[in-house]
């Protein structure tokens, strides 16, 4: 039986496809890890003897700072009960936020008040997925796992655009001093290049200053590694550190772990996994790398279920709306097709935004995630996959799923995953979160052959 002090790491993801990516890198470190979509209790874990790690995949990237506050509070209270050296907070390799959505300065905030650690770590880049931090401004490639381009963040062609947190500044640092006064030290490329000796002195050095938050720049899996020593020994299990930043945190804990001997080799996991005769994707995803996927899936078989994300909107016609989606997915699925159901192919919808204003993630989410629902009934042997990462963390919950484990790699950041849930056809089913820049252009095929298209 699995007792609370053999938890070595315990994180909380903004959204849930951000979330599965963190899963991902710890799973294929050999790191036993469930992602659950509420904190978990000390008996829930007990569920799963031997587990050393454990995320949460919330929903903060979408909320307004009150909200925000009220839902992370109680979370990272939760988490830290739990009794792991490490409490992470998850957010996007891209960094997308604002100060009044999604705000990573708030949650710097907020969690200065659950943890007595002297700073914050924060670590945005995320090498394996194409996103690098060099004297403090962040890059990002257009697509992961693409030989796409890499721009720095505010002329980036998705993500600059953002229907509703654009990254317009680059500089992390400054970005993050729009959202909180709580000022950011940088260890630059240069220092975190320095033989160990050096580094670990400079790093000593910075660190008498006092800093509310530390931000490191990274290019290489190497450097990660080296930012996890440097990092692993500031937390205990009594006074627990807490770090913000990509699935970066992760790959630079578990580099490390590698390095002095904790972990042994890699977890050996099936190299793909199996192929099925349909796929049943959900897309709230306003990316132009999503809308290139679902044109491609369109070409080449998949049947289309457009939502009416305006009837959607409106409680007077939403039943409707949900219950003629369900009725054309499961026609779909029947016909032995594999069925992509959208809420839009063209980006944000500024109408839609008017009215739900921010609530349009939980809205369209939670519609997207009853619609599946209905359609996964009538078809319990498709995959399903869900794409956008502020809409799949309230469509997940709609689905009544309740953890996830990971099944086999599929693309960086995208594994399958296998549901526990308490009741309906999605507890064993397997499942894809995709974020908006995840995947070439067949993704959603390769969801469905189980990997290795590209």
């Amino acid at each position: 039986m699995a007792r609370r002090d053999q938890l070595w790491l315990s994180f909380y993801g903004d959204d849930l496809t951000g979330s599965t990516d963190a899963l991902e890198q710890l799973t294929l470190a050999g790191v036993a890890t469930r992602l659950f979509l509420e904190p978990p209790t000390p008996g829930q874990l007990r569920a799963f003897p031997g587990l050393q790690a454990c995320g949460v995949a919330g929903l903060t990237r979408s909320l307004g700072r009150k909200e925000l506050e009220q839902t992370l509070k109680a979370a990272l209270s939760r988490l830290r009960a739990l009794g792991a050296p490490h409490v992470h907070y998850k957010v996007c390799s891209t960094f997308d936020s604002s100060p009044t959505i999604g705000s990573i300065g708030r949650v710097i905030e907020v969690a200065t008040t659950v943890f007595p650690a002297p700073l914050v770590p924060l670590l945005a880049a995320a090498p394996g997925l194409g996103r690098y931090t060099v004297f403090g401004n962040h890059f990002a490639r257009y697509g992961i796992g693409s030989a796409g381009a890499i721009h720095r963040l505010d002329r980036h062609p998705a993500i600059s655009r953002h229907p509703v947190t654009p990254m317009r500044e680059a500089d992390l640092r400054r970005h993050l001093a729009q959202q909180t006064g709580r000022g950011a030290a940088l260890f630059d490329i240069l220092q975190l290049s320095l033989p160990p000796g050096p580094c670990r002195a400079s790093f000593k050095a910075m660190l008498a200053g006092k800093p509310a938050v530390v931000l490191f720049d990274a290019l290489t899996a190497e450097h990660l590694t080296r930012i996890g020593g440097l990092i692993d020994g500031l937390g205990t299990r009594r006074k627990p550190l807490f770090s913000v930043g990509s699935s970066g945190i992760e790959a630079a804990l578990c580099g490390h772990w590698r390095a002095s001997g904790r972990l042994a080799a890699p977890r050996r996991m099936p190299a793909k996994s199996r192929m099925v005769k349909q796929v049943l994707v959900g897309s709230g995803s306003c990316s132009p790398v999503t809308s290139g996927q679902i044109a491609w899936a369109l070409k080449h078989g998949f049947a289309e279920v457009a939502l009416d994300a305006v009837a959607l909107a409106s409680p007077a016609t939403a039943g409707r709306e949900q219950e003629r989606a369900t009725r054309r997915a499961v026609k779909w699925l029947q016909a032995g097709r594999s069925v992509v159901v959208h809420t839009t192919r063209r980006g944000g919808d500024t109408v839609i935004q008017g009215r739900l204003k921010d609530r349009t993630a939980e809205v369209l989410g939670t519609a997207l995630g009853k619609i599946l629902l209905g359609a996964w009934r009538a078809q319990p042997t498709c995959r399903l996959c869900l794409a956008g990462g502020d809409t799949a963390s309230f469509a997940a919950r709609a689905l009544g799923i309740t953890a996830l484990a990971m099944v086999a790699p599929l693309v960086p950041g995208a594994p399958v995953c296998r549901a526990t849930a308490a009741a309906g056809p999605v507890g064993g089913g397997e499942i894809v979160f995709k974020g908006g820049q995840v995947g070439a252009e067949n993704f959603f095929e390769t969801v469905r052959a189980g990997g290795k298209l590209l």
